[in-house]
């Protein structure tokens, strides 16, 4: 039975997250897993894993807050993590000299709570207080407390809220801007916060004043307060959906309306704002008008705008090649990242003039991110790698030279190793481009992994993983990375053209890349396992029912299975603009083309597939992944299936949950795609 029309759904009750037969369930499949794919070669990646993870060579990122770089660190004598800070002079020693601000290891024993740490808000400039955001688990709801930074304890009596997925920002040290589960109502259909309330110290949470109050068919609304001395702003921003949102400039009482396109993303910084567009925008300036296409950023004076007399100006235009990747402001420069053909390019402009000048020796075929940007000052961190390049850290004013601060330490013998990119024909001619990892001197095709995501606009970048280089390149296993539409790696028309009913596309481009592969002789059907996560779990749900004659293993991890029921459970709601609404018969009649859970077939040869979740995933309901293993079962298909019962939509909590759960994927793929 392979259509939407089927019987009712025999697996409802393994969607009932902690009910002790679905939980029964779960370790009577967890168990055999671990059995089978156990052993001395697994204990083994497990431990290599956890010496990546748990190494002091790591570099520490940081973000600068006053005269202090902070840093959050696990390690194996601090597996739960420390909130720390040092010195910039010290930082750039080879031992830093670390302050211990909160110790989540000691907090989680003082408290016999599983914490996970779930960052911390600190007000600004003064970074006298903070709200600590602290996870059971590795949720996305956190309690949130109020934490002293000079005595370095949570407040007595301070601001402190329950358990939910709430939004905080700071007004003053005795007011914050709040949107939490304040009781029936007061959430949206997705679970977040429907209402935004101006909170006082020393008021009881129900006695808080609602200054903004969106729909429940909203995602959510949220506050952020901009503190910089002169140029004070409270902004309240109402998602309409996951791509479009309404922002408001809250001045006394009265809203005040930034009327950009709602599908356009914005910043403001002092006296700019910048504009960031996701579809063609016709903009009229006075007798002119002109068309910006989308991809684009625009800059504008804020003020004016507001006004209406505001003139554009593209500070960056995209072309067949080159899109916007992120950008950052230091005070008084922009840096952008741009990527061309998925490598990464970066310059430094200058507000007004908007001239660039390039950010030179970054190497091909790698990844650049902007690790921090100080808004108050001008220095910034680019952290740049290759897939068989360790993480450089550089450091520097923007506009002035940049030099190496820090080296992330080489987990495996790369000298064997090439990168290549190529280019795959997808069914509708489009080219789709994916790099290889792959060895000089192999003799023959061997195990190959293909990775992918294809959704939400998310760019797959080069990039180094310590972990796969050590469980997977170094046992002689050939990595590929596809940049499939859905993503955003050529801006946002490479995504657009992939939502809704067009989802098609993001298979059909995997599918693409998957059969150049063993065209171009890299491997075969039989060496060829892919492996993917959350929306990239869709996608692994859908090769196996869909294209299961081209893989010898697949991974699905934390994956949205059911696209009858994710918008009903969880978060799902929120991702209705990227799928379609399974209860709309227009929606469903190309939903039910895909679903992996209703397409099964009992008929088909599938290929063996390992299916992870966790209890804790919050985002993603855990029962996806019960019910598509229990179905595939029933269908007498093969499959292992592994639940964390922590860990949150990452499917781990801490570094030796992450470090097993690796080994158990590696395994797996090394025993189903014959490996070294």
């Amino acid at each position: 039975m392979t259509n939407a029309e089927q019987a009712p759904d025999p697996y409802l009750w393994l969607e009932e997250v902690t009910g002790d037969d679905a939980l029964a369930w779960v370790r009577s499949h967890n168990e055999p897993t671990i059995a089978e794919l156990g052993g001395e070669r697994f204990e083994q990646m497990r431990a290599e894993a956890l010496e990546v993870l748990d190494t002091d060579t790591r570099i520490p990122y940081v973000r600068r807050r006053g005269e202090y770089l902070y840093n959050f660190w696990r390690d194996a004598s601090n597996t739960k993590g420390l909130w720390r800070r040092t010195t910039l002079e010290s930082y750039r020693t080879e031992t830093p000299e670390w302050d211990v601000v909160i110790d989540v290891d000691e907090l989680a024993r003082a408290d016999d709570t599983n914490w996970v740490w779930a960052g911390a808000d600190v007000i600004e400039p003064d970074h006298t207080r903070a709200l600590v955001s602290l996870s059971r688990g590795g949720s996305d709801a956190a309690v949130v407390r109020e934490f002293d930074m000079a005595t370095r304890s949570f407040v007595d009596d301070g601001f402190e809220l329950a358990e939910a997925k709430s939004q905080t920002t700071w007004v003053d040290e005795d007011t914050l801007l709040v949107g939490t589960d304040f009781g029936e109502g007061s959430l949206t259909e997705s679970g977040y916060p429907r209402l935004v309330k101006r909170w006082k110290r020393g008021q009881p949470l129900d006695e808080a004043e609602t200054i903004f109050e969106g729909d429940p068919a909203d995602v959510l609304v949220a506050a952020s307060v901009d503190r910089t001395p002169g140029f004070e702003r409270t902004l309240i921003s109402r998602a309409l959906d996951f791509f479009n949102e309404e922002v408001y400039e809250l001045r006394g009482d009265e809203l005040i309306r930034i009327d950009t396109p709602t599908d356009a993303s914005i910043s403001i910084h002092r006296t700019w704002l910048l504009i960031e567009l996701r579809t063609d925008w016709h903009y009229n300036y006075g007798a002119a008008s002109t068309t910006y296409p989308a991809g684009s950023l625009l800059a504008t004076d804020y003020t004016e705008f507001l006004c209406g007399t505001a003139e554009l100006t593209p500070v960056f235009t995209p072309d067949a090649h080159t899109s916007l990747h992120h950008y950052a402001w230091t005070r008084d420069r922009l840096v952008v990242v741009t990527l061309a053909d998925v490598a990464s390019h970066v310059e430094v402009l200058t507000p007004g003039t908007w001239t660039s000048e390039p950010v030179s020796g970054l190497p091909d075929n790698t990844n650049t991110a902007i690790v921090a940007a100080d808004h108050l000052g001008d220095e910034i961190f680019l952290d740049s790698s290759g897939f068989d390049t360790p993480s450089r850290l550089l450091y520097g004013a923007a506009g002035g030279p940049l030099s190496e601060i820090k080296r992330a330490p080489s987990f495996f013998d790369a000298a064997d190793l090439s990168v290549n990119q190529y280019f795959a024909t997808s069914d509708d001619g489009t080219a789709i481009p994916y790099f290889v990892v792959g060895h000089r001197h192999a003799h023959a095709p061997g195990p190959t992994l293909l990775g992918g995501y294809g959704g939400f606009e998310v760019a797959r970048t080069p990039g180094y993983d310590g972990v796969l280089g050590r469980l997977w390149l170094s046992r002689g296993g050939t990595y590929v990375l596809a940049n499939i539409r859905g993503g955003g790696e050529y801006g946002p028309t490479w995504h657009t053209q992939a939502m809704r009913e067009g989802r098609h596309l993001v298979a059909e481009d995997f599918a693409a890349v998957a059969r150049d592969l063993v065209a171009r002789g890299i491997t075969t059907v039989e060496h060829l396992g892919a492996q993917g996560g959350s929306n990239g779990g869709l996608l692994m749900g859908i090769m196996l029912t869909q294209y299961p004659e081209l893989f010898g293993a697949l991974v699905c991890s934390v994956p949205l299975l059911d696209m009858k029921r994710f918008h009903l459970l969880l978060a799902g709601a929120s991702w209705v603009a990227e799928y379609g609404d399974p209860d709309d018969p227009d929606d469903w009649a190309f939903i039910s083309e895909y679903s992996p859970y209703q397409n099964i077939s009992a008929d088909r040869r599938y290929p063996p597939v390992l299916i992870t979740t966790s209890t804790r995933d919050d985002r993603v309901h855990p029962g996806h992944a019960r019910k598509m293993t229990a179905a595939l079962e029933a269908a007498g298909h093969p499959v292992r299936y592994y639940e964390n019962i922590e860990g949150g939509h990452a499917g781990a909590a801490d570094n030796p949950q992450v470090a097993f759960r690796s080994a158990l994927i590696y395994e797996f793929l090394l025993r189903t795609l014959g490996g070294n």
